[in-house]
């Protein structure tokens, strides 16, 4: 793949034996284009960990395509934590992508010994070293839970000063506020890769709902010709890909170092931009 610019696909585990089937299905197809990696989530408080574990050592053995698996700290002791980072040692991952992680209802802050996800990622390198790469997560428009944006962006640098090596966003469809994330944590002195994360738009109902949870903004001339379409899903699908495809060829003539795809476990959406793009194979 290329070397200046680097190309992921996420995956989350699936709950039954043919979403099993069909992710397993989904990653054969998208291997053969040679991604950079795979990554696959992790539930909240750690809820996914033995799906996930498998998953991974599947994805990676199966489509000999480097697969990371998310890691977080709420919900984990260091020594479940330990016996992980062990594992996935062992079976030859060399990618992380380290996180807080969600807080499952009910769930307080205090819940595990690794509070942040600056802390999990000192971790990982006092237990391993420079064994793994690690990706940690970034937010364009804020973290839902952040208190101000300048906390955010200062929450950011301690994971990259505590050992990052990359980085990922969250799903945006404002290149301008990607751009201005990273024209930010330059001038604060942090230099590693950031690489925009991408959502594919299939079905604009879910995709407000979470949009709404997670902080991610759907811009209003956007949102607006989404609902137009109402239950016409032909339509929402190419206007979708259309509107994401463009924010794409701006983000990488604007420099970005790469991108990484949400496929919600499906191929297509995310290849139709990948081929929209021109992007090599």
């Amino acid at each position: 793949m290329s070397q200046e610019r680097r190309y992921s696909f996420e995956f989350f585990p699936a709950k039954t034996e043919a979403g099993h089937a069909k992710l397993l299905a989904t990653a054969h197809q998208l291997a053969s284009y040679q991604p950079d990696f795979f990554s696959c989530t992790y539930g909240a408080g750690g809820s996914t960990r033995d799906r996930t574990v498998n998953t991974v050592l599947q994805l990676d053995s199966e489509t000999k395509v480097q697969t990371a698996p998310h890691i977080s700290c709420i919900g984990d002791s260091k020594a479940d934590l330990r016996v992980l980072l062990s594992h996935y040692k062992q079976a030859g991952i060399t990618r992380i992508v380290a996180l807080r992680g969600d807080l499952p209802s009910g769930m307080g802050m205090s819940s595990g010994e690794l509070r942040y996800a600056n802390d999990l990622v000192g971790f990982i390198r006092e237990e391993t070293g420079s064994h793994f790469h690690i990706e940690v997560a970034a937010y364009p428009e804020m973290h839902p839970q952040a208190r101000n944006f300048e906390d955010d962006l200062a929450n950011f640098v301690r994971k990259a000063k505590a050992g990052a090596n990359s980085a990922i966003t969250q799903y945006f469809f404002n290149a301008d506020s990607y751009f201005y994330f990273v024209e930010r944590v330059r001038k604060m002195g942090v230099d590693i890769p950031v690489v925009p994360g991408i959502m594919p738009i299939t079905n604009y109902s879910k995709l407000a709902r979470f949009s709404d949870a997670c902080g991610a903004e759907i811009p209003r001339w956007v949102r607006k010709q989404l609902e137009a379409y109402g239950d016409d899903i032909e339509s929402i699908q190419s206007y979708g890909e259309q509107v994401v495809s463009e924010m794409c060829e701006r983000l990488l003539q604007g420099g970005a170092p790469g991108l990484h795809f949400y496929t919600l476990n499906q191929a297509e959406p995310s290849l139709a931009i990948w081929n929209n793009l021109k992007l090599p194979r």
